[in-house]
């Protein structure tokens, strides 16, 4: 099965913007992020109730590019589903607009009620928080609504949609003042008040860029003297995605501070966000007052998550809602303190998985002797949450980043469903991603079993020359195949290039040249093979 066959994607229009997402899955709902693309269209800035000609042009150029992105990665029409949410969802001209869409772009708009919303958040939320057995009551913020969703086991018991945004808000309000009463009002003639009581709900989960922000505030001392310079102590790599209603009230006094030092702290701290952030806060804080709230989890999935969650289970009908428990630790942990990288990190994933079943299915074709190792799907797992966890130290660092991953990994205490020696595996991996190749000497001989010890050099191989390959080409892979021939393992990838390139292979540095030979040479001491690597241009559309 190609790359490409595997990859499905999300658009989702949103009141402050359009969000692309594209994740590669299996059929057993496993997710791995490959891409994101978020452009600022900025519906809510809207005075009248129809969307103005200004914002459809920039809708329809925003909805171009992602089209584009979408043709260049092969994902059929089948595997993409467009979403909007309130701006669209409350404007008179909605029909017209999706029309207008349909027409530049192809693409069908599925205009979201609230209570779909908020069952699409519920379900992102299952692909990255191990909460199916809980009544969980989940909140999304967005710019021109806030979705609460009360779930258990996969299903939604109440679902409640506001026009309440930190989008709206900020537009209509200038005063704090003026956005607490407003917000108490609202939520209290909704009745949400009531209808959450007679629930129920055991666990709280946040969702969306605010509530994100919010928690990224707390886990850095936002609210209690953040500097720019301030680092991620390594006693804060056990703190959970979660924040309490003291932490939140501590970063919405000091986010309503006065003064042109406190603005400007808050324009460097969340960026494109401080537009937003106080009354995006302050709503949050009056729900936590009102709905009694007394700590929050935070999901780094929502809404794109899981409208692909749901095409999965149309595509696949052996899939699971819930997803793999074991690799969603992986997520959480990598999607901390990754940031930007996580794209890198998932494209060596998938550099390195190609990799493991090229050389499986040659190891047990050939039936090789010097290599009397059975590769199972565990291993499989172990390399991948290697390869999407390798680059995590960079969040304390460059300089020696690879020995700081290994401590996160090996102190952290987030990896649930992996046994203490896959753990140990997984953080050795990471550790020797790069720099010298390991020897197991009496510093390392300790760290895990004789029985591990040959399946760690054969996996630590092929994340070292995976790193390499992602790091220097760049990757954006249409296709990925290793092949066997008479000369010995050959590694075929097609690098997307924008126009024609008569050349049948691609420059290299030197200096990567030199690297890489480094590493073809640790394959073929393990291996007694030769690999070969060959990159292919494959020109865009």
């Amino acid at each position: 099965m190609t790359l490409s066959s595997n990859l499905f994607a999300s658009i989702d229009m949103g009141t402050n913007s359009f969000k692309l997402l594209i994740i590669q899955a299996n059929q057993s709902g496993k997710f791995l992020t490959i891409d994101r693309h978020r452009n600022p269209v900025c519906l809510g800035r809207e005075s009248s109730a129809s969307i103005s000609p200004e914002s459809l042009l920039r809708a329809l150029n925003c909805l171009r590019e992602f089209h584009h992105i979408l043709k260049s990665n092969d994902i059929s029409p089948h595997r993409t589903r467009c979403v909007a949410t309130a701006a669209i969802r409350s404007a008179d001209n909605a029909i017209d607009l999706r029309k207008a869409i349909h027409e530049s772009t192809g693409l069908n708009v599925v205009v979201l009620s609230g209570e779909e919303e908020a069952r699409y958040v519920y379900l992102g939320v299952l692909k990255f928080l191990p909460v199916f057995e809980k009544r969980v009551l989940v909140v999304d913020i967005g710019g021109g609504s806030t979705e609460f969703v009360i779930g258990e086991k996969g299903n939604v018991i109440l679902g409640v949609s506001l026009n309440l945004g930190h989008v709206s808000l900020s537009q209509k309000f200038v005063r704090v003042s003026e956005i607490r009463e407003f917000v108490r009002s609202v939520i209290k003639q909704s009745g949400l008040v009531d209808k959450v009581k007679d629930c129920g709900f055991e666990k709280v989960v946040g969702t969306s860029g605010t509530i994100k922000a919010i928690e990224k505030a707390v886990f850095l001392g936002y609210g209690h003297n953040y500097s720019h310079d301030n680092e991620v102590q390594f006693g804060d790599f056990k703190r959970d995605w979660k924040f309490s209603k003291g932490e939140l009230s501590c970063v919405v006094e000091k986010l309503c501070r006065d003064g042109e030092g406190e603005r400007g702290r808050r324009e460097e701290f969340f960026k494109r966000r401080s537009e937003f952030i106080i009354a995006g806060a302050v709503l949050l804080e009056e729900i936590f007052e009102l709905l009694k709230i007394e700590d929050m989890e935070v999901s780094g999935y929502a809404l794109g998550e899981g409208v692909i969650a749901e095409t999965l289970a149309d595509v696949f009908e052996s899939c699971d809602l819930i997803g793999n428990g074991r690799w969603s630790s992986v997520l959480r942990l990598a999607t901390r303190f990754s940031g930007t990288k996580i794209k890198c990190a998932a494209q060596c994933a998938n550099i390195a998985n190609e990799i493991f079943e090229g050389l499986r299915k040659w190891m047990n074709a050939e039936g090789q002797d010097e290599i009397n190792l059975h590769l199972d799907e565990k291993d499989l797992e172990c390399l991948e949450a290697a390869c999407l966890l390798h680059n995590i130290g960079l969040c304390a660092g460059k300089k020696g980043y690879h020995k700081q991953t290994h401590q996160i990994i090996m102190n952290c205490d987030c990896l649930h469903g992996y046994s203490t020696e896959e753990v140990k595996l997984i953080a050795l991996l990471a550790r020797h991603h790069r720099k010298k190749f390991p020897k197991f000497d009496r510093s390392t001989s300790d760290l895990i079993s004789e029985e591990s010890k040959q399946r760690f050099i054969i996996l630590c191989v092929i994340i070292r020359i995976s790193v390499i390959l992602q790091q220097n080409y760049s990757l954006n892979c249409k296709d990925v195949k290793v092949l066997h021939n008479h000369e010995g393992v050959q590694l075929v990838f097609w690098k997307v290039l924008k126009e024609a390139n008569t050349k049948s292979g691609l420059p290299v540095r030197e200096d990567v040249e030199k690297e890489l030979r480094k590493e073809l040479a640790h394959f073929g001491t393990v291996f007694q093979q030769p690999l070969l690597v060959e990159v292919l241009p494959c020109v865009e559309g």
